[in-house]
């Protein structure tokens, strides 16, 4: 379950690369960028792990950010928006 998460997760990315407006570009990349750096630690740190945990570490890099002031009023409902639609892959 968790490498079909990861693959349906890669691919909402790809697809804002080929179709996203230039907002959605930004939180594409931008969520990406949280997503890649949680779950290359999760791989390296942690033997298992579940999508639970990985959705958890991006939500607390995304605060981190988020209180280090990197994102403005718009960009944060951008990324939000996103990772709603993220978390929504999650399997039922």
């Amino acid at each position: 379950m968790l490498d079909t998460f990861i693959e349906k997760t890669n691919q909402v990315f790809d697809a804002l690369v080929e179709n996203g407006t230039d907002d959605e570009l930004f939180a594409g990349g931008y969520l990406r960028g949280h997503f890649d750096l949680a779950l290359g630690q999760l791989q390296i740190t942690a033997e298992d792990f579940t999508i639970e945990t990985l959705l958890s570490d991006v939500e607390q890099s995304l605060l981190k950010a988020i209180d280090q002031g990197e994102l403005n009023a718009q960009d944060i409902v951008l990324v939000r928006s996103l990772m709603d639609k993220i978390t929504a892959l999650t399997p039922a």
